[in-house]
């Protein structure tokens, strides 16, 4: 009831942001990533905003994700991959700037498809890994010789980094659910250290996204800003969930919850 009395007015009530915000600050914290999977389709049903503006003022709660999560990784003392990570840092500033101006011009059927089929594979490989049968499992699509050269790592970070940036300052999903991926897939990262960076890449591109949105008028600050707020809670709760579940149960979370986002 609150939702549609939201709908009519395009003014979702207090209440409806703070569930909104809460849950996805739950799903960031707990996956890595943003919070645009819950932001996103909730803000379509509950206001009569645009589909651009709708993108753009979800990338204000990832700011909160990426400050409230990577702060609970870093007083657990969980491990981050600096090098691979300011690669990823590097490119995904420059491509926020260029999804966020492009967010009202890219077919989305197109980032849609691409997006499914990273969501399936890679829900596989942790659905396998989950169940102990991944023949892949801990190891890198990149070749031993071109990880240990770090001005490589940095540069092919850059590069997955730029289109994850973009792409999620598009959307408004923060990034995680291609950051991860890229982290297990490309580096061979374990999950736990592929979510920690991943939380550490996202706020300099939530932040860069965040602003060009405000800037040109594709967000709406006083919903994004009151989802923002409550998105620090569930963050919190999300992420020491996910410290506190061994590699296979989050495995078997973060697979079993691609397959959904995938559907």
């Amino acid at each position: 009831l609150v939702a549609s009395v939201g709908r009519m007015t395009g003014r979702p009530g207090l209440g409806t942001l703070a569930r909104i915000g809460v849950l996805g600050g739950m799903s960031g914290g707990l996956l890595g990533g943003g919070t645009g999977v819950i932001t996103v389709p909730s803000l379509a049903r509950a206001t009569t905003l645009s589909r651009a503006v709708i993108h753009g003022t979800a990338t204000l709660p990832n700011v909160s994700a990426a400050i409230a999560g990577s702060t609970v990784y870093a007083l657990h003392g969980a491990k981050v991959d600096v090098v691979a990570g300011a690669g990823l840092m590097a490119g995904g500033v420059i491509g926020a700037v260029v999804g966020a101006k492009l967010v009202a011009r890219i077919p989305e059927w197109i980032l849609k498809a691409l997006f499914v089929f990273v969501l399936l594979a890679t829900a596989a490989k942790l659905l396998l890994s989950a169940a102990g049968i991944d023949p892949s499992a801990g190891e890198a699509l990149l070749p031993e010789g071109v990880l240990a050269h770090v001005p490589s790592v940095i540069a092919i970070g850059a590069v997955v980094g730029f289109v994850v940036g973009a792409w999620s300052a598009a959307l408004g999903l923060g990034g995680g659910l291609l950051t991860v991926p890229a982290m297990l897939v490309l580096f061979g990262s374990e999950l736990h250290v592929a979510e920690g960076t991943s939380l550490m890449v996202m706020l300099p591109n939530a932040l860069v996204a965040a602003t060009t949105h405000l800037r040109q008028g594709t967000a709406d600050a006083p919903i994004g800003f009151r989802l923002a707020a409550f998105a620090l809670p569930g963050t919190v709760i999300g992420a020491l969930l996910a410290l506190a579940l061994n590699a296979r149960w989050l495995a078997l979370v973060f697979g079993s919850y691609l397959v959904f986002i995938a559907v």
